[in-house]
């Protein structure tokens, strides 16, 4: 483990230790928050109860739709807008304003289009990250040598076919980051979803735990959770950081 590994592990348990004594020692009321430890106990316990098994299944799939969707709009939005010039300079603007905009105020309006299932959990997760994946992808784009487009060209290979076997790989760093966006957003549009109405889903069950005031469910959920993400974003990095190194941007 490198020196920032170490120092980033050393930190999340100097902060996890002092969360822990100050709930031991009542500073921190057990209404308001329970001990780390007894997080983790309780963790253990949801994971083997069959509701949660269902909802955190339930979860990853809406996700991982979600994160389909944006991933492969947002490279097809990319390049289209990259290939039109005066389209991307009409959309530009909008693109830099758009997580200004609250998105979540058109869930209500998916839910009674949709219906009250998981279509639109996972459009509001959709909707989130394609644009992430559209800027990377347009940066990435534009840092492709033009002697590639020329040399593809010069094979008569079609748009499309340039698009897939020479453009993108050549913004692969881009794309990951890119992706890495995607991944994150609409892991949050897709349990916030879940918080505001749902059928299922992590985020209904501890909205559910925190209504009924039970707070060793909430936060055993809260802790599935957050490993469940953590363990996700650090994959995504440490790949994120060797295509990096093979490209020789790190």
């Amino acid at each position: 483990m490198s020196r920032v590994g170490a120092t980033r592990v050393a930190l999340v348990a100097g902060a996890v230790a002092i969360v822990e004594i100050l709930c031991r020692t009542h500073v921190v009321s057990r209404l308001t928050m329970i001990a780390p430890s007894e997080m983790l106990v309780s963790m253990m316990h949801v994971i083997t109860v069959k509701k949660i098994q269902n909802d955190l299944l339930f979860t990853l799939v809406n996700t991982a739709v979600a994160v389909a969707i944006a991933v492969v709009a947002g490279f097809a939005l990319g390049a289209v807008l990259h290939a039109l010039p005066r389209v991307r300079r009409v959309v530009d603007p909008l693109l830099a304003a758009y997580y200004a905009v609250p998105t979540f105020v058109f869930y209500p309006l998916l839910v009674a289009l949709l219906g009250l299932n998981r279509l639109p959990l996972i459009a509001i997760g959709a909707v989130l990250g394609v644009v992430a994946m559209t800027v990377n992808t347009i940066a990435g784009l534009d840092r492709v040598p033009r002697v590639y487009a020329k040399t593809a060209a010069a094979y008569r290979m079609s748009p499309v076919a340039t698009a897939l076997l020479v453009q993108l790989p050549a913004s692969t760093p881009y794309l990951v980051t890119g992706i890495k966006l995607a991944v994150s957003y609409s892991i949050v549009g897709t349990i916030a979803g879940e918080f505001i109405l749902s059928v299922a889903g992590l985020g209904r069950a501890m909205a559910l735990a925190y209504n009924n005031l039970d707070n060793r469910t909430m936060y055993g959920l809260l802790l599935l959770l957050l490993v469940s993400v953590t363990a996700v974003n650090v994959t995504i990095y440490e790949w994120e950081r060797s295509v990096h190194r093979r490209w020789g941007l790190r």
